[in-house]
């Protein structure tokens, strides 16, 4: 019998919770180095009040993603 949609959507397997701290996207980016986090950072932005994500991209820059509710 084939699989349903539902048995081979990803699982999730683990689940993580940690404290954030305010800080400044070049916090994070100190932040990000400091703690060896090679692909990603999440962060509280001071600056704009808002959840942010620095990410490595694939050229060795960086990159922000600033979700916005829609």
């Amino acid at each position: 019998e084939p699989a349903t949609e539902a048995e081979l959507m990803p699982k999730i397997v683990r689940r993580k919770s940690f404290q954030i701290t305010p800080m400044t996207e070049a916090e994070a980016i100190e932040q990000m180095a400091l703690l060896q986090h090679d692909k990603f950072f999440i962060f509280y932005n001071a600056d704009t009040a808002r959840i942010n994500v620095l990410y490595a991209r694939k050229d060795g820059s960086l990159g922000l993603i600033e979700p916005e509710i829609g």
